[in-house]
């Protein structure tokens, strides 16, 4: 492992720090960050999908669970970044790797859309 580099890389709050992991163990957090983009991409996706589609719900509940989507969909965003972040710092300083703890509020968000839709059609 080589120590930081000369030439500057972005971001450099990251790559200013430590000294280069294994390559693999910094490809496989890219992967879990594209992951995570995508997961917000396709949260993103249901609440355009819900409010541009005639879905037989009362607009309402509609409107309420196409807004919870989208909100998770900036929260799987933001995790993405911060969490390759805390990863990437971690790997470089050849600490512990940080703890994952925003699936279960993505989960609880997920369950409460879909509640909203399914009392939408319902009521």
């Amino acid at each position: 492992m080589s120590d930081v580099s000369a030439e500057p890389r972005f971001p450099r709050s990251v790559y200013g720090v430590g000294s280069d992991p294994d390559p693999r163990f910094s490809l496989a957090n890219e992967r879990t960050y594209l992951a995570w983009v995508r997961t917000s991409l396709a949260l993103f996706a249901a609440g355009v999908a819900l409010e541009a589609l005639q879905v037989p719900v009362t607009p309402g509940f509609r409107v309420a669970s196409a807004a919870v989507f989208v909100l998770l969909g900036l929260v799987g965003a933001l995790q993405a970044w911060l969490g390759w972040v805390r990863t990437e710092r971690a790997l470089r300083e050849g600490r512990s790797l940080p703890a994952r703890s925003i699936g279960v509020v993505l989960v609880s968000g997920v369950a409460a859309g879909m509640l909203l839709l399914v009392a939408g059609v319902f009521i």
